[in-house]
């Protein structure tokens, strides 16, 4: 049987003044040809193309099978292929086995896959462009029916353009086990190529690694702890260390794949962003924030904060200080910087601070952070990347012996612990034993300056809350001066539990 003619690109007009959809399928069989007859032209291809990129239906399910068989091993020619075929009234009406001949007979040379496969993808978007356009008009004239605002539609045409470039679909919709677990080997196969070392971007802190397994994409991680703590100087120290080690290598396609650290956002909805540079400043060169805020230090003091300028100045660290930020514009940033410089992990200072943005409100507060915290659970999703979102625990902690804080002690909302899949608190003994110091020259004085010497400069990071490993606590070191977390040098730095 002859081959379906090659269809002009340009998009005609039918008699009802539709356009109709761009499509080509005679890539799409030249292609598939070539795929059938050297299966090893699959291995030319880009890893964004999949079945569902193709405009004839019976095209997708032929394109799925070929990659099937050729990813387990297997000969992907016409006779085993028209076996699996043999009950798809589509592949009969088209000739059967015949069909699938005539594309191998016809199929050009297995160094021209890749130029078909990128006409098939380009025109993909483009049929999904114009559905998207469809959509957004459709949306937009009905003034007063929709129960979005116009921002809520810009943002959300946003969101499904953004998707469409990183992925070449809108939506990822149902896909099959085989996909979900070609990712998981690929994560496993990660973590085994760095010696048994992390499947996620490091926190530059040993014993906080091996309790996470690094911070995982997707993942929602909430820092919590009261204030003066120091959650801000740990979110900062893991940001700053992932932006510092940040390598990365070509991919066949132009992309870079990150191998070490990352691009990180930081949206420091509490200090500005020269208190964050000052902070990562102190712990670079080694000179007191407090001192380098009030300019008392020397010229050879100077000299060194001038030096860790020039050697952090080049960190991808992207800082974002707004104040009352709504999570959907927060959203359309990473989605920004993603597109423009890619984006490994985002930092949210702190949580309770953002807003979603909606005029007429929710009903109270709690609502409004549990739609928070959905939101950034979706947008570790979609962006494919890990947020550390900041947290302030209620005061009911004050009220306890053992101030240690708990799950229960989250601030606001239980959906902070339910949508998150690692919940880390920070406690610092020293803190409180701070504030119980005795007079001067009595013997209670002695026995707390002791007790204060011991625990002074130990912070303990506790995992109440892990998806995917254990729960128990990290002993750290903190530098109060210096606002820097880091290893502690001592052996047991951790227990499981």
């Amino acid at each position: 049987m002859a081959l379906v003619p090659v269809l002009d690109l340009r998009p005609p007009h039918n008699d009802a003044g539709q356009a109709q959809m761009p499509s080509n399928l005679e890539a799409e069989q030249a292609l598939l040809g070539a795929l059938l007859y050297d299966n090893s032209a699959y291995e030319r291809l880009s890893d964004r193309l999949t079945g569902g990129h193709f405009h004839e239906p019976f095209h997708q399910r032929l394109f799925t099978a070929i990659e099937t068989h050729i990813r387990k091993g297997q000969l992907a020619e016409p006779i085993l292929l028209a076996d699996e075929f043999k009950r798809d009234p589509a592949f009969e009406a088209l000739g059967g086995l015949r069909y699938l001949a005539d594309l191998v007979d016809r199929a050009p040379p297995a160094a021209n896959a890749p130029d078909y496969a990128r006409a098939v993808y380009d025109l993909a978007l483009r049929r999904e462009l114009i559905r998207i356009g469809g959509d957004i008009t459709a949306t937009a004239q009905q003034v007063g029916d929709s129960e979005q605002t116009a921002r809520d539609q810009i943002e959300s045409a946003e969101q499904r353009l953004y998707t469409l470039a990183e992925t070449g679909e809108t939506t990822s919709g149902l896909g099959s086990f085989s996909d979900a677990l070609r990712g998981a080997i690929e994560m496993a196969a990660e973590a085994y190529s760095r010696d048994g070392g992390l499947a996620g971007i490091s926190t530059g802190l040993i014993d906080l690694d091996k309790m996470l397994g690094g911070l995982h994409r997707s993942d929602l991680i909430i820092l919590a702890a009261r204030p003066a703590m120091g959650k801000s100087a740990l979110a900062a120290n893991i940001a700053f260390h992932a932006a510092k080690n940040y390598a990365w290598e070509p991919q066949p396609d132009g992309n870079r794949k990150t191998v070490n650290g990352g691009v990180v956002a930081f949206f420091s909805l509490e200090m500005s962003a020269e208190q964050l540079a000052l902070r990562l400043l102190a712990e670079v060169s080694g000179v007191s924030s407090d001192r380098l805020r009030k300019g008392e230090i020397d010229a050879s003091e100077f000299g060194r904060v001038r030096d860790a300028s020039m050697e952090i100045q080049d960190a991808p660290l992207f800082l974002d200080d707004t104040g009352g930020l709504a999570v959907g514009k927060m959203a359309a940033r990473a989605r920004r910087l993603k597109r423009q410089h890619g984006l490994d992990l985002i930092v949210v200072d702190y949580l309770q601070l953002l807003t979603t943005g909606m005029s007429n409100g929710v009903d109270n507060r709690v609502q409004e952070v549990s739609m928070v915290t959905q939101s950034l659970k979706a947008l570790a999703k979609e962006l494919d990347v890990p947020i550390i979102a900041l947290a302030q625990l209620s005061r009911q902690v004050e009220n306890r012996e053992d101030k240690r804080p708990q799950l229960a002690d989250l601030r606001e909302s239980g959906s902070i612990e339910q949508d998150a899949d690692v919940v880390m608190f920070i406690y610092r003994e020293a803190y409180y034993l701070g504030r119980t110091e005795p007079r001067l020259d009595t013997p209670e004085h002695l026995t707390w300056q002791e007790e204060m010497d011991k625990v002074n400069h130990l912070a303990e990071v506790i995992i109440g809350k892990q998806r995917h490993g254990p729960i128990g606590s990290v002993k750290l070191h903190f530098n109060g001066e210096l606002t820097k977390f880091s290893n502690l040098a001592r052996d047991g730095r951790f227990e499981v539990r």
